[in-house]
């Protein structure tokens, strides 16, 4: 069966997120790798993003070092206004 579309997702209230996950290479626990998940989730208690780090502990060698999380709902282009003056630095 074929999960819900896009639009059905964001009717609902999800929206994108994007996490970048930095992780301990499981042979070189020194060195840290890069990994960026990105999925429709609900803000503010990202459940899908709670469930897929849920699973990388359970399933996956690499240790978690860092999530960074962005999310439209964090930080939104709507919630600036252009003042009506320009100032300019030289």
């Amino acid at each position: 069966m074929k999960g819900p579309t896009e639009l059905e997702l964001k009717l609902r209230g999800y929206s994108l997120a994007t996490a970048e996950i930095l992780y301990r290479m499981p042979d070189a626990r020194e060195l840290l790798q890069t990994y960026v998940w990105q999925d429709y989730d609900l803000a503010p208690k990202f459940p899908r993003l709670k469930a897929f780090l849920a699973f990388w502990d359970r399933e996956l060698e690499g240790p978690i070092h860092t999530v960074t999380l962005c999310h439209s709902s964090l930080v939104r282009p709507q919630e600036f206004r252009y003042g009506g003056h320009e100032l300019r630095l030289n």
